[in-house]
């Protein structure tokens, strides 16, 4: 189900009294456009306005579609051998949340996910790093030189390299290790670990482990719709598109030819 702007009908009166309206008329004309559109920025949603199944299921969660319904939204089956099972059996429930309500948008979502992550195998951020690795990657954090003291220990480089920033207290509160990156899309920073556990409703500040083991998709698709990327997916399949989303994943172009190879296998198979 789709409602928007020109849709008419008892559904679009059910939603009208839900945002607030005093005499829903069941006319889904620019006042209701923009009250869907407010609801959505306050609920980390896509702000395009439109009522799919994934908003109508968080307005009135007691009438969502079972799971079975959902399961044949996509065409799952399509990416099995191309995405590991246990990746497809989270796209459901994953896609209801966080409003992957389109072919495009998922394929986006997958391709940025499985280059993150090599191919949808890291869950944890390694921070397993040479002396002559942290003076490549992380050498701003390190002013002193004082690699050696913590090449090859991951609790102590993390504590250093994420101290202070994200929402993480200083190097000896240990939080820069505790939030490390966790899932197919890195999570990382207590602010961001907090977040995220007011949206899914479940303790991840104080279990930040479940990031990994649990919600590894569900927090990727969170950083898409944190940083508005959903939208950005609409406009399309073209490399220009690929590229576009890479960089609000990845902050730069790192890997683009393998993304958009993976993207172009996606599409075609979801389409």
């Amino acid at each position: 189900m789709i409602l928007k702007n020109g849709s008419k009908g008892d559904e679009v009166s059910k939603v009208q009294a839900i945002l607030g309206f005093a005499k829903p008329d069941g006319k889904f004309g620019p006042n209701t456009e923009a009250a869907v559109k407010a609801w959505q920025t306050s609920h980390n949603f896509p702000p395009d306005g439109i009522i799919t199944d994934a908003i109508w299921a968080v307005l009135f969660p007691g009438e969502s579609q079972p799971a079975q319904a959902r399961e044949t939204a996509f065409k799952l089956d399509k990416l099995r051998g191309h995405i590991p099972d246990v990746v497809i059996n989270q796209i459901p429930v994953t896609a209801e949340k966080f409003g992957i309500t389109n072919v495009l948008r998922l394929a986006h979502f997958l391709s940025q996910c499985g280059h993150e992550s090599a191919g949808f195998t890291a869950v944890l951020e390694n921070l397993n790093y040479s002396a002559e690795r942290l003076k490549v990657k992380f050498a701003k954090y390190f002013p002193n030189n004082d690699y050696e003291a913590y090449a090859r220990n991951p609790v102590k480089i993390g504590c250093r390299v994420y101290a202070s920033r994200n929402g993480n207290g200083d190097e000896a509160s240990g939080e820069g290790y505790k939030y490390r990156g966790r899932g197919y899309i890195q999570l990382t920073g207590k602010r961001n670990y907090t977040s995220f556990a007011a949206f899914i409703g479940e303790d991840t500040v104080n279990n930040p482990d479940l990031v990994a083991t649990k919600y590894p998709l569900a927090s990727a698709a969170f950083y898409f719709t944190d940083n508005r990327i959903w939208t950005v997916c609409d406009k399309g399949s073209s490399d220009a598109v690929v590229t576009t989303v890479t960089k609000m994943v990845n902050g730069g172009i790192n890997g683009l030819p393998d993304r958009i190879k993976h993207f172009n296998e996606y599409y075609n198979l979801l389409k």
